[in-house]
Parts: structure tokens; C-alpha cells; sequence
């Protein structure tokens, strides 16, 4: 029992704990302060009704005695009262009868008598409180130990849900590098949590803002050259006609550029803006595509001096997007291709398992440095030390948005003997339900 009990206690989250254990500390208070009430009032003296009463009757007796018997008879009967209970009785005469006009203090009688006051009094009772008050006391008790714990749980919970709504309020602004799970670093709960996710995502926010502005910059700066370059085309041909012939090459040349770049670009803004809407799949044969892509790769590579693993044996039948997967495969290879070094070889490995294909790509070029392994797969970007062959730099980029949204994984690491390598894991299914279209 003691067993399941610390099984279920450990299983229940954080935060549920906190109030369990608040909560019950606050009935234990609200009990503990009762008790110290009771213990208090059951220590002290008590004002009970009949004392009040006693001092009341002998009060009315003293007052009686005087005006019936004189003076003399109600000192006598004060004396003799506190010989057989002393409660402090004592009759006094004042020096005018106009004293009895005032008001008499509590447990005091101002009598008028044959043209003198006098005051009648008794001690007051030597009781702490009125067990009257008893019950009240139980109350502010309870309600001061509900109040404390209250505004313990409010004050706990409000400021970090301030926190959060001015966070995300900062994120509706367009203010994504706001960050709050440094002020709840101390707790260790699911508001912590909820704050962790929050710089998350206001993280990812931020680095898509930035992609995005990079991209806007990158494709302005693309489009530039050749846009420049047939500016020139028609400069010239105003200041000498003759050169129709060659500038219209030219002009085709650039025209063809533009639309490779335009193509590639729309590709990665599809894969981007629907990263998370659903796509069709179909049931094919990787290594059969991955095949095809080596071999017509292979034979472009011939005069470059490049040679390239043809052939991967055995099959892995997937449900995929096949062109997204294609285009995957064949930028990696092209490009490893493309950045390899003249009459050396491109290598390609294939391992396959119940759920994935593991797919590495290693050539034998000027590789890149260790900070630039993730941001050679951003739009645009090339290695530091690449020779310029032709590419915009969006395809390791467009590989990465494929296999990612089939649930799989590229990344790229330096090999001991130099060049890249770029590993892709394409899973067998993907990670997440998408409709299927009719098997092949």
C-alpha cells in the first residue's frame, strides 16, 4: 500500500503536488492555531456569568443597605462581605452630591444619600477575556491561516501568468526575442515548464523572422547579377546592334539562370509555408530511386574524373513523397559532385533497418569549418572555403525540408580524411498520419 501510494504521489505533476501540499498545511495551521486557542482560554482565567452576577448582586446589596440602614450599616456589611469572599467591595463617601452626576465606571455605583454621593465599587474580575469570545477566536484563527495560504497560492500563481500574458503580449508586438524562463528559473514545476516551451517557441519564432528577412535578402541579392547582367546585354546591344546573335545566347543563358533560381526558391517556400500541412504518399522503392539519381549522376561526373557508387543492392519499400524525395537525394549527391575534387571519388552507403534507410554521402572536397555544419542547410549559404560551381545554395536546404517532413533527419559532419559528409535518415513511414494515395 505505502509502495503504491509513493508511486502515485511521485506520478502526479509538480505543480498538483505544490497545491496538495499547501492546501494541507493549511488545514494543519487552521487546526494547530484552534488548538492553541482552546489550550489558551482552557490556561487563562475565564469571566464566567456568575462572577459577573456576584459582583452585580453585591453591588445592588451595598447600594440597598446604604440608603435603608445609613453609612455606618453599609461599611459594616462591606467589611463583613470581605471576610467570607474578598471581591474588593468598598463604600466611600465623595465631597459633593453633585459627583453622582457623572458616569460611573464599570463595576462602580454613584449613590445619592442625606446630601452626599457615594461609590459603591468592587474589584474588577482578574479573567483575561470572556469565554464568550471563545468561538470568535476559533474563526479569525481559520480565517487567518485561509487568508495566509491564499494569498500564498494567488501571489504563487498570479506572477508568472503576468509574466507569460506580457511575454506573449510581446510576441503579438513582433518582439520575438523576448525570453521569461530566466525569472522562473528557481521553480521546478509546470509553470516552469510552460515558460521553458514559451522561450521555444519565441526562439523558433525569432530564427523564422530571421530566415525569413535572410531569405528576402539572399533572393534579392541572387536576382540582382543576373538581372544586372542583362541590363548590360541591352546596353550593349543599343550601342552596337550587330552582336544580336551572341548577346541573345547570353540573354538565354541568364533567362535560364533566372528560372532555376525562381524553380528553386518556390520549391523551398511550398516546403516551408507547408511544413505542417498534410501530403501525399505512395509506396516506392528508395533504393531504386536512389539508383537511378547514381546513375545518371555518375555519367555526368565522367568529365570531372568523378566516380560515384552506381549501384546499392537490396530494396527499402517506404511510404513517401516520392518527388520531394528524389529532389532530397539528388541534390545531396549533386552536390557532393559538384564540390568534390577533380578525378576523385563521391561515396555512398546505404543501411537499412525495420524503420529506416541511413543513407551517407562522402566527398572529397574542401569540406567546411566546424561552425558552419548547420548552416550550410539555410537557404543561400555555402562553406566559407567552396569554390563557386554554378548553385545558389539552396539545395542542402530543400533536402533538409524534405526528409524532415517525412519525420526523418540530415545532418553533416567532417570526416578524418577530409571533404563532407552529409548523412540522411529517411524513416519508413512517416512520423506523423498523412493520406495516402492509391499504392503503386
Amino acid at each position: 500500500m505505502a509502495k503504491a501510494t509513493s508511486y502515485f504521489w511521485i506520478d502526479m505533476p509538480r505543480l498538483f503536488r505544490k497545491f496538495l501540499t499547501i492546501i494541507w498545511l493549511t488545514v494543519l495551521g487552521s487546526v494547530a492555531a484552534m488548538a492553541l486557542v482552546l489550550d489558551a482560554f482552557q490556561a487563562a482565567p475565564q469571566i464566567t456569568q456568575l462572577e459577573l452576577q456576584k459582583r452585580e448582586i453585591l453591588l445592588d446589596l451595598a447600594e440597598a443597605i446604604l440608603v435603608e440602614d445609613g453609612e455606618a450599616a453599609a461599611i459594616r456589611f462591606a467589611a463583613n462581605s470581605e471576610n467570607a469572599q474578598p471581591l474588593g467591595l468598598e463604600v466611600m463617601s465623595l465631597s459633593a452630591r453633585e459627583a453622582c452626576t457623572a458616569e460611573p465606571a464599570q463595576y462602580v455605583r454613584l449613590v445619592p444619600y442625606e446630601g452626599a454621593c457615594y461609590r459603591i465599587s468592587v474589584a474588577s474580575p482578574e479573567g483575561l477575556v470572556s469565554s464568550r469570545f471563545a468561538p470568535i477566536m476559533l474563526i479569525l484563527a481559520v480565517l487567518l491561516s485561509s487568508l495566509m495560504a491564499a494569498v500564498f497560492l494567488a501571489r504563487y500563481l498570479v506572477n508568472p501568468v503576468e509574466r507569460l500574458r506580457d511575454g506573449l503580449s510581446a510576441l503579438a508586438q513582433g518582439r520575438f526575442d523576448t525570453r521569461i524562463g530566466d525569472s522562473m528559473a528557481t521553480r521546478k514545476d509546470e509553470i516552469a515548464a510552460l515558460a521553458s516551451d514559451f522561450d521555444t517557441t519565441a526562439k523558433r519564432l525569432q530564427e523564422h523572422q530571421d530566415a525569413q528577412q535572410r531569405l528576402f535578402h539572399d533572393v534579392s541579392h541572387e536576382l540582382r547579377s543576373p538581372l544586372s547582367r542583362l541590363q548590360a546585354v541591352t546596353g550593349i546591344l543599343r550601342k552596337n546592334p550587330a552582336k544580336l546573335a551572341s548577346m541573345l545566347d547570353r540573354m538565354d543563358r541568364e533567362v535560364e539562370r533566372l528560372d532555376a533560381l525562381v524553380g528553386e526558391v518556390l520549391v523551398l517556400a511550398r516546403m516551408t509555408a507547408g511544413s505542417d500541412d498534410p501530403f501525399q504518399t505512395q509506396r516506392l522503392d528508395v533504393i531504386e530511386i536512389l539508383n537511378d539519381i547514381l546513375a545518371d549522376a555518375s555519367f555526368e561526373a565522367q568529365g570531372r574524373g568523378v566516380s560515384i557508387t552506381t549501384d546499392i543492392e537490396g530494396s527499402f519499400i517506404a511510404d513517401v513523397d516520392g518527388e520531394q524525395v528524389y529532389r532530397a537525394l539528388e541534390n545531396v549527391i549533386r552536390n557532393a559532385t559538384r564540390y568534390t575534387a577533380e578525378n576523385s571519388r563521391v561515396a555512398v552507403q546505404c543501411e537499412a533497418d525495420a524503420d529506416r534507410l541511413t543513407m551517407r554521402v562522402v566527398d572529397q572536397g574542401p569540406g567546411v569549418g566546424d561552425d558552419e555544419l548547420d548552416r550550410i542547410f539555410q537557404p543561400f549559404s555555402r562553406g566559407s572555403d567552396a569554390v563557386p560551381q554554378g548553385g545558389y545554395g539552396l539545395g542542402l536546404a530543400i533536402a533538409r525540408q524534405a526528409v524532415e517532413r517525412h519525420g526523418g533527419r540530415v545532418s553533416a559532419e567532417l570526416p578524418e580524411s577530409g571533404g563532407l559528409a552529409i548523412t540522411l535518415e529517411i524513416p519508413r513511414c512517416p512520423s506523423m498520419p498523412r493520406p495516402k494515395a492509391d499504392e503503386v
